[in-house]
């Protein structure tokens, strides 16, 4: 895929959602940044009160033009950060647009086959998936394995989606499917969000690859995930298929 953007930046940004990372800020920047392919990095922080947004901004001043922030008033949630970062992307002409966790549960380097998938291999979007090739999950509490695990099988059988991993946090999304799908319309907050966003790609006929990726649970600072997210998701699968039932969406498995 050509790219189209100005030279001013990479062709790629990986949008990092923050509240309270003061543990990792600085670690998972550095890490992006050292990867051999050139990766921006745009940080939301919605006003962690531990000072995670002063260590960004350090950082911005050491990697000028590279690392990039946005400050929230309080924490809006998930979806709302990365819909946030996808608008602000876009708007910057970025090619390739990343999710990507703050606490190394995702390893950096696999930025590398993301984005492989997508500008090498035809992918409109590129998922990092845990259960592809089995469960590659590391330091998860069994109970949490299987609950996530079930939740993705769950979400395929109500969607029909071909996907292995529909809960997952880390992907890829060319901007052509950023700029097609209707952000503004994207309901859920929490984990229900990730289905959402795979699900309206899917419907719109973009081509979805999974990439394996091996999942390591968080070892510096506090989880995020809570019950409420996961019913969530539950709930907000079977709500989400019967209202496609009445949308209609366009083809883009064509253009």
């Amino acid at each position: 895929m050509t790219s189209t953007h100005d030279n001013n930046h990479s062709d790629c940004i990986v949008i990092i959602p923050m509240y309270n990372e003061k543990e990792n800020a600085a670690g998972i920047i550095d890490a992006v940044i050292a990867l051999p392919h050139e990766f921006d990095i745009l940080v939301i922080d919605d006003n962690s009160p531990d000072g995670t947004a002063n260590i960004v901004k350090a950082k911005q001043k050491e990697f000028p033009g590279r690392v990039h922030l946005i400050q929230r008033e309080g924490k809006l949630g998930l979806g709302s950060a990365y819909i946030t970062g996808f608008k602000w992307s876009v708007e910057n002409k970025y090619d390739y647009i990343f999710e990507m966790d703050a606490d190394f549960s995702h390893d950096p380097k696999d930025l590398l086959k993301l984005y492989d998938a997508c500008a090498n291999n035809g992918a409109d979007m590129s998922i990092g998936s845990r259960y592809i090739t089995g469960v590659n999950v590391v330091n998860w509490p069994m109970g949490r394995v299987l609950m996530s695990y079930y939740a993705s099988k769950y979400v395929r059988f109500i969607t029909g989606m071909k996907i292995h991993d529909t809960t997952a946090g880390f992907v890829c999304y060319t901007r052509r499917v950023l700029e097609a799908l209707p952000l503004d319309n994207i309901r859920f907050k929490g984990y229900a969000f990730q289905i959402e966003m795979k699900f309206t790609a899917y419907k719109y006929g973009f081509k979805i690859t999974e990439v394996p990726i091996v999942f390591v649970n968080r070892v510096l600072g506090e989880s995020k995930m809570s019950s409420g997210i996961f019913g969530e998701a539950v709930f907000g699968v079977i709500k989400l298929k019967m209202s496609s039932w009445f949308k209609k969406y366009p083809d883009y498995s064509k253009k």
